[in-house]
Formats: structure tokens, C-alpha cells, sequence
């Protein structure tokens, strides 16, 4: 029998501006806290999966593991047999550990504390396009709206167009205009549509002075320099030196929750992305110290964009992509499976704030006179957007050029 199409999508764009903060996680379950780990530990498996691809190799790397890891773990609302299984096993749950409904709580307990964040403009969420004339059994969509707050909709995908139109609206819409042409192509055989998107926009606690920007080369390698636009700032700011990594942090904060860490590493970026893990993020929230310092930071503007199908399916996650796939939790009558997984994102950092972005290098320059120590992010770094209460990364990638906006 023929295998009907399940597309899977995800996007992401997050720009910074702040006003301030007072909300709280209530309570957090250990169900809630080994949640959070997973996701994390997916999120650096996802990230080492990502810059191991040739086309990844000496260009900007930016996503979001949140976005990806609530779309598979929505899709697994759908799967049985051995494609739960691996939907599970991949994004780092075991079942001894976590049943299947204990994960769904622990990330709908995710989403709703992130949405209920205030002072910055932050939403994740998901959405469903169904085929009119397909019919998902009904305790597929009532737990996706209940566990993933998703919205429904019904469409005609042979009418390729229409519905591409429609799709790339509601994505602009929720993106607030940052990734308006989220769709180029829809197969008009697709019967249904999976959309996990996040948004977040702040500001710094502690802006850059416009006036203070100026061009500095970056440093792509040893022989190789490019003209960016370096943002300038002498404040207390938390940081923190990792000798196991030889890395220097920052930590720019948007409000009591959310905050930008930059890791420049002494010995290329490589080794830092070979080695770096979830503990590395919770140690540097607890052991940063705040301290005075001149720092650098270049302005950043790109989008990314991936096809995850390959890199999923590295990561043990074949059959969902295959005839193999069981997805009878959505549909007894119609055999699916995922003809298509992508993500894309957006990054814009400036003056005022900062939307998600890779972490680049930082450079020592003490000023005998003042002993002020001087951070300057002028060759290739990681960055992460971290909501420090529940320690999870929303976003993360390396800048290898801050010159070029197309990482593809």
C-alpha cells in the first residue's frame, strides 16, 4: 500500500530587546528537571550532528534544539511500535526513567513557563495542518492542542499554492515578519503538516552605545581577516574562565531569566565543540562572577536553514522517514510517514539587543592603567540563548563570519 506524506517542520527566529522580568517556575518536578536535562543533551548531540556536515564546515551555525526537540517529541504523540521508540531513544528519553505521557507534561510544563515569561517578547508553540480529507483519530489532536498548544487547521494541499501561501503567513505572522518565506515547495501528495516555531525578541539590561561601534577585523584563521562592525561596552558584565575547556564566557543578560553566553575558546573552535556539554551551560551559570570589562561584541545579522532528515536519521532516527514508519496514533486507515524535516532560523544581535546567535572568540587585552580586562570577539566563537531558571537552551550555534548573513 502507499505511504501518504507527513512533512515536519520547524522554525525559529528570536531578536533581543528587554524590559524586565518577575516571573518563576512555581515548582519544578524532577519529571520537569530530567526533561529539561534531555533536552539539552539532545540539543549538544543535535549541535555536534549539525557542524559535522560538509556544508556546515567554516560557516555560521545557528538553530534552535528547543524548536526541533518539540516537534519530534509532538510527532511521537502519533508513532507506536518502533518508531516511537526511536522518536524517544533520540531525543534522549527512556522509558524506566519517563513514560511517554510524563515527557508530553514535562514539555507542555515548558511551554506554558516560557509563553508566561514577561518583559521580553517570547512564544514557542506548534500548529497542524490536516489534509480536508484526511481524518486524524481524535485523541491524536486533542493531546496535541493539550500538550503542545497547537493550532488546527484544514487545507487543501493539492492546492499547492494556496496553501504554501497560507503556511508562510501564519509562520511570518508568528515570526513577526523575520522568516516570512518559511515554504518554497509543498508536494501536493503531503497530507499533513507539522509546524513547531519559537520567537523570542529582548532587550540588553545593558545596552551598546551606537556611537561606540566601529569596524575591527574578525579573524576567520590565522591568515584570513574580514571587516565586521565590533559593538563596544565598559560595564560589570558576568563572566567566567573554563580551564577544563581554556575557554573565556560572557554572559549578556536581556532580564532575570534570559540571558546571551558567548564561549571563546584559546585553541579553535573545534576543540571546544568536540568537548563542550549541558554541565559546561549549568556550571557557568553558577560559577560566572561579575567583574568590570571592556568588551567587543560584533553585530550579527543571518538565517540558517537545514534539512534534517539525514541528521535525524544519524541520530537513530531512520524509520520514521522510511516504509518502516508507524504512525497508527494518528491514522489506523492511512499508512504515513515523514517525507520532509527542516528548520530555519534567524539571528539579528545590535546595539539594543540581540536575537540568537553563535558564540565567538575572546580576546584578552589588560589595560595596565585602568585593569580593566578587555574581551574582544574577534575570531570564531559559540553563543547560546539560555533561560537560566530552567536551564534550557533555546537557541545556540558557533559564528565563524560574522560578515556573511547566508549561512548556506
Amino acid at each position: 500500500m502507499a505511504k501518504n506524506i507527513l512533512c515536519l517542520w520547524t522554525c525559529l527566529f528570536s531578536a533581543l530587546f528587554y524590559t524586565g522580568i518577575h516571573g518563576a517556575l512555581e515548582q519544578e518536578t524532577e519529571n520537569n528537571i530530567q526533561m529539561f536535562e534531555k533536552n539539552n543533551d539532545f540539543a549538544f548531540r543535535l549541535y555536534k550532528s549539525i557542524v559535522a556536515q560538509p556544508e556546515s564546515q567554516s560557516r555560521n551555525v545557528f538553530f534552535s534544539p528547543l524548536s526541533v526537540s518539540t516537534a519530534l517529541a509532538a510527532l511521537s504523540l502519533g508513532a507506536a511500535g518502533e518508531t516511537h521508540e526511536q522518536l524517544l531513544s533520540g531525543l534522549g528519553f527512556n522509558s524506566s526513567i519517563l513514560t511517554s505521557e510524563e515527557v508530553h507534561q514535562a514539555f507542555l510544563s515548558l511551554l506554558q513557563t516560557l509563553n508566561q515569561r514577561t518583559g521580553v517578547d517570547l512564544e514557542v508553540g506548534t500548529a497542524l495542518y490536516v489534509q480536508d480529507t484526511f481524518k486524524p483519530h481524535a485523541d491524536f489532536l486533542e493531546k496535541m492542542k493539550r500538550f503542545y498548544l497547537s493550532d488546527g487547521f484544514s487545507v487543501d494541499f493539492t492546492k499547492t499554492a494556496e496553501t504554501t501561501e497560507q503556511i508562510n503567513k501564519y509562520v511570518s505572522e508568528k515570526t513577526r515578519g523575520k522568516i516570512s518565506k518559511f515554504i518554497e515547495d509543498l508536494d501536493s501528495r503531503t497530507i499533513m503538516y507539522l509546524l513547531s516555531y519559537i520567537y523570542f525578541k529582548g532587550k540588553w539590561i545593558i545596552p551598546f552605545d551606537p556611537k561606540s561601534t566601529q569596524q575591527r577585523d574578525f579573524h576567520l584563521d590565522d591568515e584570513t581577516t574580514v571587516p565586521v562592525q565590533m559593538m563596544y561596552n565598559k560595564d560589570y558584565f558576568d563572566a567566567h574562565y573554563d580551564q577544563q575547556l581554556s575557554a573565556q564566557v560572557l554572559i549578556l543578560h536581556y532580564n532575570d531569566s534570559l540571558s546571551m553566553m558567548l564561549a571563546l575558546p584559546e585553541k579553535g573552535l573545534s576543540a571546544l565543540e568536540e568537548t563542550i556539554s549541558t554541565q559546561h551551560i549549568v556550571k557557568w551559570l553558577r560559577w560566572a562572577m561579575k567583574r568590570k570589562f571592556e568588551i567587543y561584541v560584533p553585530k550579527l545579522s543571518l538565517k540558517t536553514s537545514y534539512s534534517l532528515k539525514n541528521i535525524l536519521t544519524g541520530m537513530g532516527m531512520a524509520d520514521m522517514f522510511t516504509n518502516k514508519a508507524n504512525f497508527t496514533g494518528i491514522s489506523s486507515e492511512e499508512n504515513l510517514f515523514v517525507s520532509e524535516a527542516d528548520h530555519q532560523a534567524s539571528l539579528d544581535v545590535d546595539e539594543t539587543g540581540a536575537t540568537a546567535t553563535a558564540v565567538t572568540g575572546v580576546g584578552f587585552m589588560p589595560m595596565s592603567w585602568v585593569h580593566t580586562p578587555v574581551l574582544v570577539f574577534d575570531r570564531p566563537f559559540m553563543i547560546f540563548i539560555v533561560d537560566r531558571e530552567t536551564k534550557n537552551v533555546l537557541f545556540m550555534g558557533k559564528i565563524f563570519n560574522p560578515a556573511k548573513k547566508d549561512a548556506n
